[in-house]
């Protein structure tokens, strides 16, 4: 057996070619990073003049980003004499085996790609999703983070989001206070109404148009109720609903009409022994 080497062959047959495609693929690579690069940054900034929303121009250049990459990898081991088809084929596996381990999160992000798409609210808006009530702080592909006014930050799932009725309060720049005012069955109820009328629309914040309603609503079990529905720019709300209460509370004092409290009456009846 002839044991004996000779470099330049082994140079010619193995060291030169796979030498020639280990630099062309790191060539391939590191150009295709670039270029994923530059297209990725050119598309976000043609995204952000466009004026789309911050979080989708942000989920939008990772998913192309990612897209490149992905394709420049391949293009890279094809020059090395990879069969990227079965390579595809077996990512394609993976994926999916991957996806049946991470159902509940898939939905998530099903759900994020939807929310931010569709955008239902935007930060800042004041909403209720999932049963949680706050200033929206943050939207995720996985969840979306809420402040409320105690100044707790609640994350909620995504699909929890999506998947539930969604309340978004600062949609509208008015909002309607709908308060409910009981008298006493023995107070004056037209002076209560004229009162009411007064009071409403005097109050700064509260807008004319639409015009205020003050309606006799119902006969309760202790008293007879007001509806008083003032219209106000949704910033005001809060502070026209506690200050109109206060106020009415004092006029009505001041004025002799009754607010009732919930109140029972007993009979009682002697029998003769």
């Amino acid at each position: 057996m002839n044991w004996n080497i000779d470099p330049q062959q082994i140079w010619m047959d193995y060291i030169l070619p796979w030498g020639t495609q280990i630099v062309l693929a790191i060539v391939i690579f590191i150009i295709g990073r670039l270029v994923a690069g530059l297209i990725t940054n050119a598309a976000g900034k043609g995204l952000t003049r466009a004026k789309l929303d911050p979080i989708l121009v942000n989920f939008l250049k990772t998913v192309l980003g990612t897209t490149l990459t992905l394709l420049v990898i391949v293009f890279a081991l094809s020059q090395l004499g990879v069969d990227t088809t079965s390579l595809v084929a077996l990512l394609g596996a993976a994926g999916l085996a991957v996806g049946l381990a991470l159902k509940d999160s898939l939905s998530h992000f099903a759900a994020g790609v939807m929310l931010i798409i569709f955008r239902p609210f935007k930060l800042g808006d004041y909403v209720e999703v999932g049963g949680v009530a706050g200033s929206v702080d943050q939207i995720t592909i996985f969840s979306t983070r809420l402040k409320t006014p105690d100044n707790k930050l609640v994350t909620v799932p995504n699909a929890n989001v999506f998947g539930n009725t969604m309340i978004n309060y600062s949609a509208e720049s008015t909002r309607r206070v709908d308060m409910k005012i009981g008298i006493g069955y023995g107070s004056d109820l037209l002076k209560a109404k004229a009162l009411l009328q007064e009071i409403v629309p005097a109050h700064p914040k509260v807008l004319q148009d639409p015009a205020p309603v003050i309606a006799v609503a119902e006969l309760g079990d202790s008293s007879v109720n007001f509806v008083v529905r003032p219209w106000v720019n949704a910033v005001d709300y809060w502070t026209v609903l506690w200050e109109l209460t206060e106020t009415i509370k004092l006029r009505f004092d001041e004025e002799g009409i009754e607010i009732p409290f919930p109140q029972m009456d007993v009979h009682l009846h002697k029998e003769e022994a």
